[in-house]
């Protein structure tokens, strides 16, 4: 196990082990935490009640955060005909067809997120060994296969976050950075928390949210209560 820095240990110290805080007061700590020399990421775990073998119990989509998340994503769009000029129009960084899947299938992935028409991904469908393990594969549920591409431009631009359970059970996603004011870091991560309870696969026996944490890059996790 990695040793631990004096500065780490110095902002663990000021957070109770064991206590659960109010996302208010777990906010004012994660901001009193971060210790790096860069506008660290904030992020938050739930550690859910669900069975990810189970395909009805495996969350995913996304949702555009009201505060954003601090940090573009440069995008990639893949259509062709008008689709392509009203992808640009909307502030896509990267639009084409063809030249960029060949591109890809030599191991140029140079994006963050991939955006497509659905008459496209017959051709995205034969890099799925590719793009899948590294989560950049479209899909409709994420709302990143659509012919409205102006829209989901924007909302990635925008601040929009894709979310899916891991194979133990966990949702991670940004909220913010620790620059933001701490209401707008609250504001984010109750809208999460919001889209999570509603997401609660039927199938779901038992206590559903079992813990939640928050946390900035490099930083101590800090207990958040489960029940706003």
């Amino acid at each position: 196990m990695a040793k631990k820095s004096k500065r780490y240990n110095e902002a663990a110290a000021l957070i109770e082990k064991g206590k659960a805080y109010s996302i208010e007061e777990a906010v004012s700590l994660v901001k009193k935490t971060s210790n790096v020399k860069f506008d660290a990421g904030v992020d938050v775990v739930f550690k859910l009640g669900v069975d990810p073998r189970h395909a009805d119990q495996q969350l995913r989509g996304a949702i555009v955060l009201p505060n954003g998340t601090g940090k573009s994503k440069k995008v990639l769009v893949i259509a062709k005909g008008a689709k392509v000029e009203e992808a640009k129009a909307a502030g896509a960084d990267l639009v084409g067809g063809e030249e960029y899947l060949e591109d890809i299938k030599n191991g140029w992935l140079d994006f963050e997120v991939m955006i497509a028409t659905p008459d496209m991904m017959a051709q995205l469908g034969k890099l799925g060994r590719i793009l899948g393990p590294k989560g950049l594969m479209p899909n409709p549920k994420t709302g990143t296969v659509t012919m409205d591409v102006a829209k989901a431009v924007q909302e990635t631009k925008a601040g929009k976050v894709t979310y899916r359970t891991d194979k133990d059970g966990n949702v991670h996603m940004p909220i913010g950075r620790v620059s933001f004011d701490e209401d707008k870091l609250v504001e984010n991560f109750k809208t999460v928390y919001d889209l999570i309870v509603k997401s609660k696969p039927s199938s779901s026996k038992g206590v559903y949210m079992k813990n939640i944490v928050i946390s900035s890059t490099m930083g101590p996790s800090i207990k958040v209560v489960t029940s706003m």
